[in-house]
């Protein structure tokens, strides 16, 4: 019998496409509208998105553990609403310090959003690696459709941010209405004697120490590897920029990452059918992200720029959704909200101080030496996932 949690895997997918649209609107400019609009300093703009991310981790951390013990639909539900009434409050309060304190408060519900809609997708009843890797595709479809239309759009508004948060909130509100009558009807579902008994045993449920040990590694590993992706999406601008790089070329590349990845979430989904180790994708794609930085390290040219893009999006579309697809086969099911939740956290993490990571490298030595630090850090972390997968997976327990 189905778990009130069960929901169709279609209606996770649009959610999630329709939550990256939306946040695409969002947190993109914030630098630029600070720094041109608001008159505030790059720092500044760095603590507001520090204090975003920071959020963000609350929130996935907090709605993973209350998904696993409260009915979800209704936690779903109302952090949409509220994550919209704050989107729609900022199309009129957009002044300084009003929209450092609004975008903080969104980053919150994003977290507690994302993690919820990870969390649905435990319970979809099918093959965890393909439902993780059409999320995926569905976010990362929704990020190349917003950030390819958001910067005409501010230009059109000649840097008002108001009609942005105004097309967000139509997004939010849409994602409302779906996770008001597509996840369920607001009653708990006939519920199993086995999930009452989850339900119950979520604050004492035992976990084999062997899951434990990956699913940490795995934890900490994702705020390793998004700490490090952070400085492409941050300090590689200025890096490239210097060296007489137009940013429209630099934009291209991030539009050269997001088509590779829906075609490479594709690709995998099919190469699913013929049941490949997920481990093996762990290592292949820390692997190449850290081969990415090693070709940073020699670029020459734009074409060497595109090749690091292409190996660092092999890495990203490999490894980013196979960890969470192994956590969620290796935590309980009174507990997988609570296991994503912490995954999530522990992702947003590594994005909140990567830029500041990058920033501080930079600022004592130069990019190469921030480059070699990336890339040794995380082949580093291959070598860590590789023995601890090997030493603790034969005494694993899958759920």
């Amino acid at each position: 019998m189905q778990t009130k949690s069960a929901v169709k895997l279609k209606w996770l997918l649009i959610s999630m496409f329709i939550s990256s649209l939306g946040n695409s609107f969002v947190w993109p400019l914030t630098t630029i509208y600070m720094h041109e609009q608001l008159h505030e300093t790059l720092t500044m703009s760095g603590i507001v998105l520090l204090f975003y991310s920071g959020a963000n981790v609350v929130g996935s951390y907090l709605s993973g553990n209350l998904f696993d013990r409260h009915n979800p639909h209704w936690l779903l539900f109302g952090g949409t609403v509220v994550a919209t009434i704050i989107i729609a409050l900022l199309i009129f309060f957009n002044g300084w310090p009003i929209y450092a304190v609004l975008l903080t408060m969104i980053g919150f519900f994003n977290g507690w959003i994302i993690t919820m809609i990870n969390s649905y997708a435990t319970k979809v009843g099918r093959d965890g690696r393909y439902v993780f890797n059409m999320l995926y595709f569905a976010s990362n479809l929704g990020m190349v459709i917003g950030t390819t239309i958001v910067g005409p759009l501010y230009q059109y508004a000649h840097g008002s941010v108001s009609p942005l948060f105004a097309f967000t909130t139509v997004f939010y509100t849409l994602l409302a209405v779906i996770t008001l009558t597509c996840f369920g009807n607001g009653e708990p579902a006939p519920v199993s004697a086995s999930s009452a008994s989850d339900k119950a045993v979520a604050k004492r449920v035992s976990v084999p120490r062997a899951n434990l040990w990956i699913c940490w590694t795995f934890f900490i590993s994702l705020c390793v590897i998004w700490t490090m992706y952070e400085q492409w999406s941050s300090n590689l601008s200025v890096f490239m920029t210097e060296r007489g790089i137009s940013m429209t070329k630099y934009s291209l590349l991030w539009t050269i990452n997001g088509i590779l990845i829906v075609v490479a979430q594709l690709v995998l989904s099919w190469l699913d059918r013929w049941h490949i180790n997920p481990y093996l994708l762990v290592y292949i794609g820390t692997l190449t992200i850290a081969l990415s930085f090693v070709l940073l390290l020699v670029a020459k040219s734009y074409a060497w720029y595109i090749l690091a893009m292409v190996v660092l999006t092999i890495g990203e579309a490999t490894v980013i959704p196979t960890m969470p697809a192994i956590v969620n086969s290796l935590s309980p099911v009174a507990v997988k909200g609570k296991y994503q939740g912490i995954l999530n956290a522990y992702s947003s993490l590594g994005k909140a101080f990567g830029p500041l990571f990058g920033g501080v490298i930079i600022g004592l030595s130069s990019y190469h030496v921030l480059f070699i630090i990336c890339a040794l850090a995380i082949f580093a972390l291959e070598l860590v996932i590789f023995l601890v997968v090997r030493s603790k997976r034969p005494a694993t327990k899958e759920y």
